[in-house]
């Protein structure tokens, strides 16, 4: 027995006249009517848990979510879990579960870059797509994966990278663990063994997220310390940012919150391997804490899963120097 949770996205939706642009409007029992073969693969039990577009995903929707998948892995008679998402913000979901959730049973996200009202609805094959890894007999330790466009990825490194194509989801530097071909799961990589699961009673908010680009200065950073509880900069290339961010970066410093650097770079890790004002090296050496190999948004889920644990500064850096 598979539990297909549906909680919107363009999987659900079609266009609409009035609103001159695609809304949520089918329900789960009508993406499932249209999802042929199905009942081919498993058993299956739905459960309408929502119907929000990818950007209406709020972090508490996102933990009230991975709660729920939670209580469907106790069951012992489910199998997997699978969960319809809108993809502007699957991957965050997807990392969520990932990161906090250790589960012996899989738990698969999927959605679709076309609408039912397109020719070419991509619901329907890649919601059979998650069953059938859902169910598969491989998936047994990979925990939380999305499937789309006919390849499967660790919630771990998935992002989407790209607005509309169908292939829009990728994992850079690493490609997926598995391809579904002709109805068959084939996973072709094992994953390296993963951090412990950080699980807090709940994620730690507001954590922001400030972009670096030629010319910012701290100005985001300043507004943002008065309510924020830690602070993540997209930093270019390997860590480093513009000089004049620098100032808002030690001040957040100076009030113990903790400062995590990643990069806006879809590939690679940050490092200490400049020396120059704003460059990695100087702020380490300041008190910020480099995210080694975790893309902004998942450094962000990180840090507010860790400040739930009631992590001070120290044992951030520890964690993600881990």
């Amino acid at each position: 027995m598979i539990a297909i949770l549906f909680t919107g996205g363009t999987i659900s939706m079609r266009h609409d006249p009035a609103a001159q642009g695609a809304v949520p409007a089918l329900s789960g029992r009508e993406i499932l009517a249209a999802t042929r073969g199905i009942e081919d693969v498993a058993d299956v039990e739905i459960e309408e848990w929502g119907a929000f577009p990818g950007p209406h995903m709020t972090i508490e929707r996102m933990w009230a979510l991975r709660n729920r998948i939670r209580t469907h892995l106790c069951r012992p008679e489910l199998q997997g879990v699978v969960v319809t998402h809108g993809t502007d913000s699957l991957e965050e979901s997807a990392y969520f579960a990932a990161r906090s959730l250790a589960p012996d049973k899989p738990v698969v996200f999927t959605g679709a870059m076309r609408t039912a009202s397109d020719l070419g609805w991509d619901g329907p094959s890649n919601l059979l797509d998650a069953v059938r890894v859902a169910a598969s007999d491989g998936a047994a330790g990979y925990g939380a994966m999305v499937a789309m466009s006919g390849r499967v990825f660790t919630g771990l490194d998935v992002t989407k990278a790209h607005t509309h194509l169908l292939d829009a989801f990728e994992s850079p530097g690493l490609g997926p663990v598995a391809v579904v071909d002709d109805g068959e799961v084939i996973f072709r990589r094992a994953l390296v063994p993963s951090m412990a699961p950080l699980d807090p009673a709940e994620p730690a908010t507001p954590v922001d997220l400030v972009y670096a680009a030629a010319g910012t200065d701290a100005r985001l950073l300043d507004a943002s310390r008065r309510d924020a509880r830690g602070m993540v900069v997209a930093a270019m290339g390997r860590g480093n940012v513009p000089p004049a961010m620098v100032p808002g970066i030690e001040r957040w410093v100076a009030d113990d919150k903790p400062v995590v650097v990643a990069s806006r770079a879809q590939r690679g890790r940050v490092g200490t391997t400049y020396g120059y004002a704003g460059a990695a090296r100087r702020l380490v050496q300041a008190g910020a804490i480099l995210a080694p190999g975790r893309r902004p948004q998942q450094a962000r889920i990180d840090l507010m899963l860790a400040l739930g644990l009631g992590m001070g500064t120290a044992d951030v850096r520890a964690l993600f120097e881990s």
